[in-house]
């Protein structure tokens, strides 16, 4: 999409006036600095992510628009989770081990939490959450989804 001030509001409100949620949305400048990168995923039925994509491709800010579960791609999100670790606690090795497990970084070290940064699909991020437990979280923030096609595809005008 251009970079350009307005449009992301443009894309959101065409979600907004169908009433689609949008699930997760990323943007970012790529190597062109009059460009930027969207990553939205939405959820529907074939016959109403065709009429999205549409749409989308009627706005005058997309530029090109291509659906990334047509073909292999790879999607990543990265996640920030606060959880209780009290200093003298067994729970505080177990996180730390948890942490290992699912390839996490900890981040910050307080004496009674940890902040782990976690980066792989929104299932594996899920799962972390669930093997944590939701009474040991205190605080999580996710990027939302990030995706590229797989191979010598590319995304280019």
């Amino acid at each position: 999409m251009e970079n350009e001030a307005g449009a992301l509001s443009r894309i959101a409100g065409l979600f907004s006036a169908r009433g689609y949620n949008i699930e997760s949305l990323t943007v970012a400048p790529t190597e062109d600095p009059s460009l930027s990168r969207m990553t939205l995923v939405t959820r529907g039925s074939d016959q109403i992510i065709e009429q999205i994509i549409k749409q989308l491709n009627k706005l005058i800010d997309v530029v090109k628009l291509i659906d990334l579960t047509e073909g292999p791609h790879i999607e990543r999100e990265m996640m920030l989770v606060k959880v209780k670790a009290a200093a003298a606690s067994e729970a505080r090795n177990e996180i730390s081990r948890l942490a290992g497990i699912f390839r996490g970084n900890i981040i910050d070290v307080t004496s009674n939490s940890y902040t782990i940064e976690l980066t792989g699909t929104g299932d594996k991020l899920d799962a972390f959450i669930q093997a944590v437990g939701q009474g040991e979280i205190i605080e999580t923030v996710r990027s939302g989804v990030s995706g590229i096609s797989r191979g010598d595809k590319s995304l280019s005008l």
